[in-house]
C-alpha cells in the first residue's frame, strides 16, 4: 500500500475528486494548506498598501492505495490538475505499513 499526497490548487480540487472517483477510489482526505515553491508567493494590494504573501493557498488531497491501483491515480491527478503554469503543485508518495479501520478492526487492504 502507498499514500499518496497531491498539494494542488484550490480550484482544482472538484475535477481531482471526479477523476479519481472514476477510478474507483472513493475514500480521500484533504486539507486546505499553505505554501509555496518556485513561485514565492506574490505581493497584493489592501486599502492603498502594497504587502507580500508569502503562502499561497492550497489543497492537499491524501489517499492510501493499493500498489496496483498507484500509478493510474498519479497519471489521474497529473493531467486533472495541470494547468501548465507555475504552482500547479506536487505529488508525494511513500509506503504505508499498516491499515486499521476502527469500528471494524479491519487491517490493511480490507481497510481502505
Amino acid at each position: 500500500m502507498k499514500k499518496v499526497e497531491a498539494v494542488i490548487k484550490p480550484f482544482k480540487l472538484d475535477e481531482v475528486r471526479e477523476a479519481l472517483s472514476e477510478l474507483g477510489i472513493n475514500g480521500l482526505t484533504v486539507t486546505e494548506v499553505k505554501g509555496f515553491g518556485r513561485q514565492k508567493g506574490h505581493t497584493e494590494l489592501y486599502r492603498g498598501a502594497e504587502y507580500v504573501v508569502d503562502f499561497l493557498p492550497k489543497v492537499k488531497v491524501e489517499v492510501i492505495l493499493p500498489d496496483d491501483l498507484v500509478d493510474r491515480a498519479i497519471e489521474t491527478i497529473v493531467a486533472t490538475a495541470r494547468t501548465g503554469k507555475i504552482g500547479d503543485g506536487k505529488i508525494f508518495v511513500t509506503p504505508v505499513e499498516q491499515v486499521v479501520r476502527i469500528r471494524t478492526g479491519e487491517t490493511n487492504e480490507q481497510a481502505i
